[in-house]
């Protein structure tokens, strides 16, 4: 992370000067780490230095600029994602990041070249989650050749209503907990007698679940002021609203409300603006969102003797059917 906001200091910097607290707003981090970083960009050899006063604020020496590199587009794409690798192989960018990484290497001084191998020898990030994998994502490479090309694509997908033909302007990437995900805009899609998507529609779809991908000659047009980063937030959102039909009622434990978040974000802000009590027993109620009975009976489940149901009743039952099936299971001779 340090070696990123480094980088974006500095091409502020290139821009003319800039305070403190600009940077410490833009950066979203404390105006003292924006000191801490200049003092790491000077000893790195940058020339940067700083004007007191109202008016005063952080500036390179007249005329430096930082030095050319020759990189060519596809090294620069690579490099913006060098901190995810194992996702720039899936992406067949893998070459393009080793070239682009030495180039830049090359036109540095050996004290920043230090400095630089110091981070990368000390951070390393993983994306997966802990017992999680990778999914098979084999489409992924035409998939992404789409996206850079505006290349309008045809596609079986496997969805929730059955294998479907459509066709899909491919908008953009993103990759979470190893699963890589499509945003695309639908152009067309032929489903027999199911209703479908509608022309314009732009939805996500999972990599994994493409059966057939072929690109076609035909190009598009983005939509003007499509952000990726900022559709994927109202995806999320939409979904995490959408995938959650019924409520809970439940009573927990102290420690029951430490272990609430085990069933999912929306379910721990749930239960932290609900939460009442404590009773005499030291237990709360309170209020959670439920995808089905099945579901809430297994995410329930984990929580053990710090959760007891209340409502509703078929929940009640269904924890009480499981609960009975494991002790016949467990009492047989």
């Amino acid at each position: 992370m340090r070696a990123s906001r480094l980088l974006s200091i500095l091409m502020r910097l290139q821009k003319g000067q800039v305070t403190a607290e600009q940077l410490s707003a833009t950066l979203e981090v404390s105006v003292r780490t924006i000191y801490r970083d200049m003092d790491h960009l000077s000893l790195a050899g940058v020339p940067v230095y700083a004007d007191r006063g109202r008016a005063g604020g952080f500036q390179l020496l007249d005329g430096w600029t930082m030095p050319a590199t020759g990189l060519t587009g596809l090294e620069t794409e690579a490099l913006l994602l060098s901190g995810l690798p194992d996702q720039v192989r899936q992406l067949g960018l893998h070459a393009a990041m080793l070239s682009g990484q030495d180039k830049i290497m090359e036109t540095l001084p050996e004290s920043q070249r230090e400095f630089i191998g110091k981070i990368s020898n000390r951070v390393h990030v993983d994306p997966v989650s802990w017992f999680g994998k990778e999914e098979p994502a084999d489409k992924l490479h035409d998939i992404a050749e789409a996206v850079w090309s505006c290349r309008r694509v045809s596609c079986r997908y496997e969805s929730w209503r059955g294998l479907v033909q459509r066709t899909i302007n491919p908008l953009g990437l993103v990759v979470k907990g190893g699963t890589w995900y499509l945003a695309g805009e639908v152009t067309r899609e032929v489903m027999g007698e199911v209703a479908g998507e509608v022309k314009g529609d732009q939805r996500i779809y999972r990599v994994a679940k493409f059966q057939e991908i072929r690109a076609l000659k035909e190009t598009f047009t983005r939509p003007e002021g499509f952000d990726l980063a900022e559709f994927w937030h109202r995806a999320v959102k939409r979904y995490e609203t959408d995938i959650y039909r019924s409520t809970a009622k439940l009573r927990l434990s102290a420690e029951g409300i430490r272990q609430i978040h085990k069933l999912g974000d929306p379910v721990a802000k749930a239960t932290e603006q609900s939460k009442s009590g404590p009773d005499e027993k030291g237990y709360f109620d309170v209020s959670i969102p439920i995808e089905n009975i099945d579901q809430a009976c297994s995410d329930i489940l984990r929580l053990g003797t710090d959760c007891q149901v209340l409502e509703p009743s078929e929940l009640v039952e269904g924890i009480t059917q499981v609960l009975k099936e494991m002790t016949d299971l467990y009492m047989k001779p």
